[in-house]
């Protein structure tokens, strides 16, 4: 039986309705972008987090499904759309011919990858976890938002450069952030500690260390001398 592949998923017309909803419902809602620029970002960003540490490639391009299909849910509702959205895509995966196996692992990551509900189970609901919650950056902000006073603009707008990097060897995940004075890492932190905290978890479940670097400053471990450029071994993984 041929598997699914990702550009499967990507010109299933069931997934492309759903994808543009959530957007679209997300926008009405006031919140950052969350069309295919986000959905395109994680799902490589997954995919390059699994191939780095040297999952085979089968592997590799389930997290890329599970990455660009992991926010349909909100095309229902945005509370638990995790949820909502693992029930939707078990049935359009198993009618596009993948296995129950298959399917059941991409499910487990899309409805684990949100920090109220989630935990990582797998290595694909760890991956997805790390480059959903990695996606800040001003090119999220809405244009017809940008002007608002709203933290979450604030904080995203201040976001000059974010970089996801994976040091194999040393085992290492960095998140780097370069952010601007119109906000500040305190305001960071009051909407994506909670987020990082699963980060931490699905770095540890990858067996890695997690580690949040903001303007230079590490801020979740002390380390003598912080850098915020890739170092020697670290490979970049997020992807636009």
């Amino acid at each position: 039986m041929p598997k699914v592949t990702l550009s499967d998923v990507k010109e299933n017309e069931e997934f492309k309705q759903l994808i543009d909803v959530c957007s679209n419902n997300l926008k009405v809602l006031g919140y950052t972008e969350h069309g295919l620029r986000h959905v395109g970002y994680v799902s490589k960003t997954t995919a390059n987090i699994l191939k780095v540490l040297g999952f085979d490639d089968r592997t590799v391009e389930l997290g890329a499904i599970a990455g660009w299909i992991h926010d349909i849910g909100n095309a229902i509702n945005r509370e638990h759309h995790g949820l909502t959205g693992a029930v939707l895509a078990y049935g359009i995966l198993i009618r596009m011919g993948m296995s129950a196996a298959e399917a059941t692992k991409i499910i487990a990551a899309v409805g684990n990858h949100e920090e109220e509900t989630g935990m990582p189970v797998n290595e694909l609901a760890a991956a997805l976890i790390l480059a959903d919650k990695s996606d800040a950056h001003r090119s999220r902000v809405r244009r017809e938002t940008a002007d608002r006073k709203d933290i979450h603009d604030r904080v995203n707008l201040a976001i000059r450069k974010n970089y996801l990097a994976v040091d194999k060897n040393k085992k290492i995940i960095r998140l780097v952030i370069s952010m601007d004075n119109t906000s500040a890492t305190m305001e960071y932190l009051q909407i994506y500690l909670s987020r990082m905290v699963l980060s931490e978890k699905a770095a540890e479940f990858l067996g890695c260390w997690f580690e949040l670097v903001i303007n230079g400053n590490v801020i979740n471990r002390r380390q003598p001398n912080p850098v915020v450029e890739p170092k020697a071994g670290e490979t970049e993984v997020s992807e636009e």
